[in-house]
C-alpha cells in the first residue's frame, strides 16, 4: 500500500520477522531467525533475513555475502527496550570477526554495546568462557559464577527476558533454533536464579520481542538521494505500520506500511519515503503499530532511528 502522500509501500519479497517459537523449555519451533535481512551498510552489509521462519518469516542468520573482504559476517544481536507491555527484545544487525561469531555476538550482548541508546541489555558485566555447538545444543559456558544468583532489583520476568535475550541472539547467529545449555564448569548452574538443568528455548516472538522493530534506517546512518527505504518487522492491527519523520517534535513526512500480516507473529514491511521535499540535516525515523483503541491498554509500540540526509 502507499501512504496517502509521500509514501509506496512494498511486500518485503524475501520473508524477515521473528519465529514462532515455544515458550519456555519447549520444543525448538521450526523457524529461525535469518541474517538475510540485516541492511546493506558499513556496520551491517547483509540482506535483511532475522528470524521467523525459514521460508515464510523473516530469519536472524547472518550473511557471508559482501563481508569476506574484512572477514566480518553480519549476525543479529538482541537487546531490550521499554514498550506499553514492558520491557522486550529489540533486535540490532551488527558486523562481527567471523572466527567466532557466536562469541563475539554474545560480547556485545553482554556488553550492551548497542547503536540505538534506547535499547540496553540484561547482562551487564556478564562473561563467557566459551560459546560452541556440540550435539544439537548451543552450549554457553559461563565465566564465573557473578551471574547464577538474580541481582538486586531484577525480577523473575527480567531474569527470563534475560534468558531470551541470550537464546534469540546466539539462535539468529546460528540460524538454527537449537536449545542453549547454559554451564559453569561443564556442569548446569542456576542463571539469574533460573536452574539450567535443562535447555533453554525460544519463547514466542509476540510474548517477548517488541511489536516493531526498525531494521533501515539504521540508527546513525547517512542517507543520499531522494529516496529513504525503511523497513523492519511488526505484528500490528490489521498489518498497518504508522510511520513519520521528523525534527524535535515537529512531523515532517507521515505516512504508512504495509505488513506481510499481522497477529500471529511478527511479519515484514518495508516501504520508500520520498525525501527531495527535506533539507540536509539530522532527523528522526519512527514506526509504530497501529493504535485502534486509541490508547487504551498502554498505547502503540515504536521504534526510532536518528539518521542523516545528504
Amino acid at each position: 500500500m502507499t501512504s496517502p502522500t509521500r509514501t509506496s509501500g512494498r511486500r518485503l519479497a524475501s520473508a524477515l520477522a521473528l519465529g514462532a517459537l515455544a515458550l519456555g523449555a519447549t520444543a525448538c519451533s521450526e523457524e529461525v531467525p535469518d541474517r538475510d535481512q540485516a541492511p546493506a551498510s558499513s556496520e551491517s552489509k547483509a540482506t535483511d533475513t532475522t528470524s521467523e521462519s525459514p521460508s515464510t518469516e523473516p530469519s536472524e542468520t547472518p550473511t557471508d555475502e559482501g563481508d569476506t573482504a574484512d572477514d566480518t559476517v553480519t549476525v543479529p544481536v538482541y537487546f531490550t527496550g521499554d514498550t506499553p507491555q514492558g520491557p522486550r527484545l529489540y533486535r540490532e544487525f551488527r558486523a562481527v570477526p567471523s572466527d567466532n561469531p557466536l562469541m563475539e555476538a554474545a560480547v556485545l550482548l553482554t556488553a550492551g554495546d548497542t547503536l540505538d541508546p534506547d535499547y540496553r541489555t540484561e547482562w551487564p558485566g556478564a562473561g563467557f568462557a566459551s560459546i560452541e555447538v556440540s550435539d544439537g545444543l548451543i552450549v554457553a559456558e559461563l565465566k564465573d559464577d557473578g551471574f547464577t544468583s538474580r541481582p538486586d532489583g531484577m525480577s523473575k520476568r527480567d531474569a527470563t527476558l534475560a534468558v531470551q535475550q541470550l537464546v534469540y541472539t546466539l539462535q539468529g547467529v546460528q540460524q538454527e533454533r537449537v536449545p542453549v545449555q547454559v554451564l559453569l564448569g561443564g556442569q548446569p548452574t542456576s542463571l539469574f536464579g533460573l536452574d539450567t538443568t535443562e535447555p533453554f528455548t525460544a519463547a514466542d516472538a509476540l510474548d517477548v520481542a517488541a511489536l516493531v522493530n526498525v531494521t533501515t534506517p539504521e540508527q546513525g546512518s547517512t542517507v543520499a538521494g531522494d529516496t529513504l527505504e525503511a523497513s523492519g518487522v511488526a505484528s500490528s492491527f490489521e498489518a498497518n505500520v504508522p510511520w513519520e519523520i521528523s525534527i524535535g517534535d515537529e512531523v515532517v513526512l507521515d505516512g504508512f506500511a504495509t505488513a506481510e500480516g499481522w497477529m500471529d507473529k511478527l511479519y515484514p514491511w518495508e516501504t520508500s519515503i520520498d525525501v527531495s521535499s527535506l533539507e540536509p540535516g539530522a532527523y528522526r525515523f519512527t514506526a509504530r503499530t497501529d493504535d485502534p483503541a486509541d490508547g487504551e491498554g498502554g498505547g502503540p509500540t515504536e521504534d526510532t532511528k536518528e539518521f542523516t540526509l545528504e
